[in-house]
């Protein structure tokens, strides 16, 4: 097989699919990989460091999608409307490609990939099950992210966050709160705790509470019904609009101690949680920060603006962007090794990338394939009908097969 990794084009982004190690062992698998020239440039990974792997450089994005079987990008489909149509275009009929697409969010592109004939793995689709957590790219880059946070809050910061005894006085400790205690959440408090805060972290899930102790942090203890507030993969469900009132009534009197909050809350695909509303910033004291990195599907703070930092009242409320790609080195290997995991789990002996349906992984992970939306949740988002059972079956298509 033919696989190609394209550079990324998306403002801001950084990070490449694959580093020169992920070559290596595709290579070694009797892949062919291409890699566009300057793919890895901005994570600090030169041609030449692919060229050693085994690659191809190939010039241009139009010669990758021409050649290959396989096209591997952080997003190989731009969400933007500015790239779309063009990104599509390069698209052929019977091509695989993997990468971050979406669909929950974007449904409507995953429809317009289905309609160029296009198979397409959505990498956060991997079911989140044991034998699948080393392919878990939202868990990676999330982990990424709950790390940056804390580095971002402490930079926007009047204060220093770990307790000093100076000649000129003692330094006392900043106090962070952790609001969502999921990947990014337990990432930020370790983090945090490292740097000397004394650290508290709230989460609606009754099974967050021993992840929080296990990283150092003080679980926050509010009096609410949370039986139902996680569901099957581990995330948090979205809640009622009289659950999220009293947990907003009862998080007022916690952050009015605070100096430092980070908020992680997430639902996937829909709109982020509002755990801090305008009225409750009124008891946010003035030089406290706010670093939403819910920020991208509308915030967990009211006020917050996706990309900006802003004052609210004397209160400095962050909402930053795609912090994975602000340590694209690492983030870059840690995408690239979820995608090889899954990229060896679809080869088989002889190299060949077999899709069977009846494995949860390929169910749960493919979005398009043969023409139509295969993936049962994005088919019941776009209202199509529920697929029969046992399809799609296919084998893969000729020139899918190792050379």
């Amino acid at each position: 097989m033919i696989i190609g990794l394209c550079r990324e084009h998306a403002a801001g982004e950084t990070r490449v699919a694959l580093t020169p190690p992920n070559i290596k062992t595709l290579v070694e698998k009797g892949q062919t990989c291409l890699v566009e020239t300057g793919a890895g440039t901005a994570a600090g990974i030169s041609d030449e460091d692919f060229k050693e792997a085994g690659a191809e450089i190939v010039a241009s994005s139009e010669a990758i999608f021409e050649r290959s079987e396989l096209v591997l990008g952080i997003q190989p489909v731009s969400p933007d409307a500015s790239l779309r149509d063009a990104h599509l275009a390069r698209l052929r009929e019977g091509q695989m490609i993997a990468g971050m697409l979406d669909p929950l969010g974007e449904s409507d592109l995953a429809k317009q990939i289905a309609e160029r004939g296009v198979t397409s793995l959505g990498l956060e689709m991997v079911p989140r099950i044991s034998r699948a957590q080393s392919m878990d790219v939202l868990s990676s880059m999330a982990t990424i992210g709950g790390y940056h946070a804390v580095l971002h809050g402490a930079s926007l910061a009047p204060r220093i966050f770990p307790m000093m005894m100076t000649a000129a006085g003692t330094l006392k400790a900043a106090n962070v709160l952790i609001l969502g205690a999921g990947v990014a959440g337990l990432q930020a408090c370790a983090t945090a705790k490292r740097l000397g805060a004394v650290v508290s972290a709230y989460d609606i899930r009754p099974a967050a509470h021993d992840q929080i102790l296990s990283v150092g942090a003080k679980p926050v203890e509010l009096e609410l019904e949370t039986e139902e507030s996680e569901d099957a993969g581990g995330y948090a469900k979205e809640q009622s609009a009289d659950q999220l009132a009293k947990q907003q009534a009862a998080l007022a009197k916690v952050l009015a101690t605070q100096d430092i909050i980070i908020t992680t809350a997430a639902v996937p695909g829909r709109r982020s949680p509002v755990l801090i509303t305008e009225d409750m910033l009124k008891s946010v004291k003035p030089g406290t920060v706010i670093v939403d990195i819910a920020a991208e599907r509308g915030g967990n703070c009211a006020a917050t603006k996706a990309g900006e930092v802003i004052n609210v009242g004397g209160v400095i409320i962050s909402g930053p962007l795609n912090l994975p790609a602000r340590h694209p080195f690492h983030a870059s290997q840690m995408f690239g090794n979820n995608m090889t995991t899954l990229l060896s789990h679809l080869l088989d002996d002889d190299g060949v990338l077999q899709l069977d349906f009846d494995d949860e992984i390929v169910a749960g992970t493919v979005v398009t394939h043969k023409g139509d939306v295969t993936h049962a949740m994005i088919r019941q988002i776009l209202e199509l009908p529920a697929m029969p059972l046992g399809t799609p079956k296919e084998e893969p298509a000729e020139e899918n097969k190792g050379e």
